[in-house]
């Protein structure tokens, strides 16, 4: 037994002086989620590098990623809001790289007859109908 307490202080060194130190404490708690969504536009979207020494060729490749990662959270988004995900546990986002993986990169069949376009989904695909609904969806956008 010690026989001073022990005492834990937190500091914050911020410049965000007309903030209620409430808020402050929350911004940083939830700075991990930042970090998150950086590491998903370096690794997962394959933006680690950038290619090219000219600034306006770099400006315009993360320009188009910050849209490609943006359409993809919205699609990581929707897809959560029904319970037609395989998914085992309730999860709040799911990473792009998943996203892309469950909703982007599977295989179909295109198939024209009667002047009708159609895509055929394999009917063993699990994430058949969650694709279904998403394109309902922004079919309607």
């Amino acid at each position: 037994m010690l026989l001073l307490p022990e005492i834990q202080v937190d500091t914050y060194w911020t410049s965000l002086v007309n903030e209620l130190p409430q808020k402050v404490v929350r911004l940083y708690n939830a700075h991990g989620t930042n970090e998150q969504f950086h590491s998903e536009i370096k690794s997962d979207m394959g933006v680690e590098k950038l290619p090219s020494g000219k600034f306006n060729t770099n400006y315009l490749i993360l320009q188009l990623g910050m849209i490609a990662y943006n359409i993809l959270r919205v699609i990581g988004q929707k897809s959560l809001e029904e319970d037609d995900t395989p998914l085992k546990t309730k999860v709040f986002r799911k990473r792009v790289r998943t996203i892309m993986q469950n909703l982007i990169y599977f295989a179909f069949k295109i198939s024209s007859h009667a002047r009708k376009t159609r895509m055929k989904i394999s009917k063993g695909n699990v994430w058949a109908n969650t694709f279904k609904r998403l394109e309902m969806y922004f079919s309607r956008c």
